[in-house]
């Protein structure tokens, strides 16, 4: 045997095995535990995320060689041949703790995802900081949560939470621009119900505390809820797919049902009379290319409608009211959602579709006093700065503030205004407003029948480019995607100084 040869055996049999221990995780048990559970343990979580065959790990031996990969398993692979930087807490080991090695490694990926311009993935099933990080010399150092703010507008950013996410590691949900978690299995909290007891005094449970349904429907921070963990990492994918890896590339543009078509069921669904309700999904089922509406959290603020679609292979961006709720009134919730949206999909260029049918944002105390007048305005500054085109369309009605945050403001940078035969606006309904000015009896009747009779007032005056047959609404739009083709399909750079958050 060659002397070079037999000199490094040593070496790559200790790099064999400290390799085998890594991988171990938290111990044959532990894994078939997990297994008998129908769970997933991490590596398994990242196989069935990326493209087969594909990921290439991280930091493998990270940690002092006690604690498996230091519970945080890292690298880079492909999500439909794309490249993804992915990274997920190995709650089998110390409970999927964040070391002082996993720190690092969960910084490492966030600059890794901004300086290649790659997507970045977090899977979260961990118990936070690790206690015994106190005993350890403390570094300066940039820790993960900076970087992985840096990358807002940059890449898109997504967290899967799979099990209980406490501290530190939770915050990677709030901070991403999509966050799904698991039904049953999934929370977050910024403490458990042991140190939350001890703290305040109160007693609840994990799911009372943070599940899946408080953070879809309450608090807001989750974007999709899945039945089991295949179904939550399927989500993410699906979500990735509408998006380009960062935000200097454009939209990424697929085939399929992408050709123009008359929508000859709107005259079913959507009744001309402004007072009587509809189901808005119903009309973005219709207009988008079939089976690509992803609707984004739909328990959070469910009077408006937020999802990606594809319009002729384009991703694009719906905000929608949806009249079943509210009557299609912004409340509070509704408006966080839209603003949150539309910053973080107008970052990566997808145009922005507005389908307005809506009697204003909500009004009364309850509503005043929840900061309707705060949360309006950043979802009208969100869609007035968002530098992508915006396709406007009033089916029915829209009043006061609540047709300037659906996008219906004149010269407002839209590629395209429309409105349906029918469509009403004013500052509030006609009857209400005379009322509340004390105006004569003439006068109530002069703004009852200017309300009345529709757009064509407006159409006269350019206020819309056009007044359509609700039958031609995905033509229109289409038209409409088509004069902007050069800014979806053109070399782009970042939009600076429009930052989001949280």
């Amino acid at each position: 045997m060659n002397d070079n040869r037999q000199a490094w055996q040593p070496l790559l049999d200790e790099l064999r095995q400290r390799r085998a221990a890594a991988m171990a995780m938290g111990g044959p048990e532990k894994l078939a535990k997990v297994r008998e559970a129908g769970r997933l343990d991490a590596r398994a979580r990242i196989d069935a995320l990326v493209d087969a065959d594909s990921f290439v790990e991280l930091g493998t031996l990270a940690g002092d060689g006690t604690i498996p990969a230091d519970a945080f398993v890292a690298g880079s692979a492909t999500i439909d041949g794309r490249p993804v930087l992915v990274g997920a807490e190995d709650f089998t080991v110390a409970g999927g703790s964040i070391g002082t090695a996993a720190a690092s490694k969960r910084t490492r990926l966030a600059v890794l995802a901004r300086q290649e311009r790659v997507p970045l993935v977090m899977m979260a099933e961990g118990a936070g900081h690790r206690a015994t990080n106190a005993l350890s010399a403390h570094r300066p150092a940039p820790n993960d949560l900076q970087a992985l703010a840096d990358l807002a507008g940059i890449v898109p950013t997504v967290t899967v939470v799979t099990g209980p996410s406490a501290g530190h590691g939770a915050l990677a949900a709030p901070l991403s621009d999509f966050t799904v978690m698991v039904a049953g299995d999934a929370s977050l909290f910024t403490a458990g119900p042991p140190l939350v007891h001890a703290s305040v005094g109160e007693n609840v449970d994990k799911e009372e505390l943070g599940g899946s349904a408080v953070h879809a429907e309450i608090s807001g921070v989750a974007q999709c809820v899945a039945p089991d963990v295949h179904q939550a990492l399927a989500a993410a994918r699906r979500y990735l797919s509408y998006l380009p890896s960062n935000a200097w590339q454009p939209p990424p543009f697929s085939g399929g049902d992408t050709g123009p078509r008359t929508l000859d069921t709107l005259l079913e669904i959507v009744p001309p009379n402004a007072r009587r309700p509809y189901d808005m999904r119903a009309v973005c089922h219709e207009l988008a290319d079939a089976g690509s509406l992803f609707e984004i959290q739909p328990g959070y603020g469910p009077s408006l409608i937020t999802a990606l679609c594809r319009l002729g292979g384009c991703p694009a961006v719906i905000v929608a009211n949806q009249p079943m709720v509210l009557a299609g009134a912004i409340d509070v919730a509704a408006a966080e959602k839209a603003a949150r949206f539309v910053e973080r999909m107008a970052a990566f260029g997808l145009p922005l579709v507005m389908l307005a049918d809506n009697p204003g944002v909500l009004a009364g105390s309850v509503s005043e006093r929840a900061g309707i007048l705060r949360s309006s305005a950043r979802m009208f500054a969100a869609q007035h700065r968002a530098a992508v085109p915006k396709l406007h369309v009033t089916l029915r009605k829209a009043f006061g503030f609540g047709s300037s945050v659906m996008g219906m403001n004149s010269f407002d940078a839209q590629t395209v205004s429309l409105a349906f035969p029918g469509a009403t606006l004013g500052g509030i309904p006609a009857a209400v407003g005379g009322a509340t000015a004390k105006a004569d009896e003439r006068t109530r009747r002069e703004l009852i029948e200017t309300e009345a009779a529709g757009p064509w007032r407006l159409a006269g005056s350019v206020t819309y480019d056009e007044i359509i047959d609700p039958r031609e609404l995905r033509n229109a739009l289409l038209a409409g995607l088509r004069l902007a083709r050069s800014r979806l399909t053109g070399a782009r750079e970042p939009v600076r100084g429009t930052g989001y958050l949280p």
